[in-house]
């Protein structure tokens, strides 16, 4: 329990039970990419006693501290990742809300190279790509 404690304290968040609790849920959990009813879930399960409410207001003062990253994906479903240390970019399948990561050299150096052709100089980016993951391409 004590690296979730520092992780708060070092993000400017008081050390709370559901604080921890949902920390521990995203560090742990095998899916990386969460919504805030998947945590609830999880919560639940682990016989936690924390509400739907609590966990959106968790995870909204977690995504202001830099400790979790908020995807907004097609018909409003958001999910959560705590804070990677890498960049990586989403391919998302529309049936199911599967959500994988991956990274393209000549993707990242492309995009710098339109950056510069309008003279901008990129400071973040996020690729989301759409389609039909494996399992729902049968249904």
């Amino acid at each position: 329990m004590g690296t979730e404690n520092q992780e708060l304290r070092k993000a400017g968040l008081k050390v709370t039970l559901p604080r921890v609790k949902i920390l521990q849920i995203l560090e742990t959990s095998p899916n990386k990419h969460m919504s805030a009813e998947e945590v609830y879930k999880a919560l639940i399960e682990s016989d936690q006693d924390v509400g739907l409410a609590t966990v959106y207001r968790v995870l909204t003062q977690f995504e202001s501290a830099g400790l979790v990253m908020r995807h907004h994906f097609e018909g409003g479903h958001s999910i959560f990742e705590l804070t990677p240390d890498d960049h990586h970019d989403h391919i998302v399948c529309t049936v199911c809300g599967k959500v994988e990561e991956f990274f393209d050299e000549i993707i990242e150096e492309r995009q710098e190279r339109i950056a510069e052709q309008f003279g901008f100089r990129i400071t973040d980016h996020s690729l989301y790509l759409y389609g039909k993951c494996p399992e729902c391409q049968d249904e």
